[in-house]
């Protein structure tokens, strides 16, 4: 199955299964990366696991059977779809982030 609006997204984006937005649980076990992005100055937390860079929607979760996921606008233009299961993955997204607020 395709993420919604497959059509006006590129193949990076595109998933072979849909992800639901993360729950309140899946943010309990994100809250250590969360308090991470809250810190980054640029960020604006709108909704709990929600972030906005001014007034544009800038990165959120999902969750799936297969872990959780960031869906991040690193490019400025269109989200991309970064794995965070686990602490390097995190670690990860989180220098990214940083590199792209810079």
């Amino acid at each position: 199955m395709a993420v919604a609006g497959q059509a006006a997204r590129p193949a990076s984006f595109r998933d072979d299964h849909a992800v639901k937005h993360a729950s309140s649980a899946a943010l309990d076990e994100l809250d250590g990366l969360l308090k991470d992005l809250r810190g980054v100055d640029g960020l604006e937390e709108r909704k709990r696991g929600l972030f906005y860079r001014g007034s544009r929607a800038f990165l959120h979760f999902h969750e799936d059977p297969t872990g959780f996921y960031a869906d991040v606008r690193l490019d400025g233009a269109e989200f991309e779809r970064m794995r965070v299961s686990t602490k390097a993955e995190r670690k990860r997204l989180l220098s990214r982030v940083r590199a792209t607020i810079r």
